[in-house]
């Protein structure tokens, strides 16, 4: 085998469709987890410095902050566990791993295993588009929190209007509704969307947001990929099979006729005249 025959196949046996669904999975899972919890440490920062001054105002949201990157480590470690399996899954389906176990050789463990590969992909992708949703939920915030600032900066000469316009944390349930100030307002608030701590945090939300996009669009791409896989390699073995019952037979009839098949239609003789 040359060099080039080689090369070829060797990148015949790569599997395309799984490499592109784990890195897909793995950019989308770093971007999230590394950008959600840099931006949840930036609210908690946010939240402390402007929006509330007693500690026991904020105190039950510093706990849910440092449950949900908690969470985050989990998932990290879950999906890059996960991409791995998801990579060798590709590569064990490949042709090349066919050429070497045979085309039609699964065994009925390796096909339970790709089902149930395929089921645990379609039920993480369900599960992923409840986070995916969720994630929305900050960016919306900041979104309107901008909106409010950006109004405030076109209103800066009318001062009693823009005191009227406010961002109230409390509403959001980020704060109870006891805190003080739980909200900013006027050109408070327009001092806090220039900062850096807001600018930063907003920036961050959209990536954790847009990476959780990435991954949701990784899950199904490896759902759909295993699936359309799946339903091919059992229309070929029932091809095989119907092949080769067809083979026996031919061969049963060979052996009933004393190995030599003949046609059941007189044979027609071409006219002399």
């Amino acid at each position: 085998m040359g060099c080039y025959d080689c090369c070829m196949r060797c990148l015949g046996g790569v599997p395309y469709c799984s490499l592109v669904a784990t890195l897909l999975c793995f950019s989308g899972i770093a971007l999230f987890c590394g950008c959600g919890h840099q931006a949840l440490t930036e609210t908690e920062r946010l939240i402390e410095t402007y929006f509330a001054r007693n500690l026991q105002d904020y105190i039950t949201l510093a706990y849910i902050i440092q449950y949900f990157q908690y969470v985050i480590y989990g998932l990290a470690s879950f999906f890059l566990l996960y991409c791995i399996v998801l990579l060798a899954e590709g590569f064990y389906t490949t042709s090349v791993a066919r050429q070497t176990f045979g085309e039609f050789r699964s065994t009925m463990c390796g096909r339970c295993l790709s089902s149930s590969f395929i089921v645990l992909t379609y039920v993480l992708a369900v599960l992923w588009l409840l986070v995916f949703a969720f994630s929305a939920l900050p960016v919306y915030f900041f979104y309107n929190m901008d909106a409010t600032c950006h109004t405030i900066d076109v209103l800066t000469e009318t001062p009693a209007s823009i005191n009227q316009l406010c961002v109230d944390a409390r509403q959001y349930g980020l704060l109870p509704w006891n805190a003080v100030p739980g909200k900013a307002c006027g050109m408070t608030l327009s001092n806090v969307c220039k900062t850096r701590e807001y600018r930063t945090t907003y920036d961050l939300y959209i990536a954790a947001f847009a990476g959780a996009g990435i991954t949701l669009l990784a899950l199904v791409h490896g759902c759909v990929h295993l699936a359309v896989y799946q339903v091919y390699q059992r229309k070929l073995r029932r091809r095989v099979k119907e092949e080769g019952a067809g083979y026996d037979l031919c061969g049963r009839l060979q052996r009933d006729r004393g190995g030599v098949l003949c046609s059941p239609y007189p044979a027609v003789t071409p006219d002399a005249s």
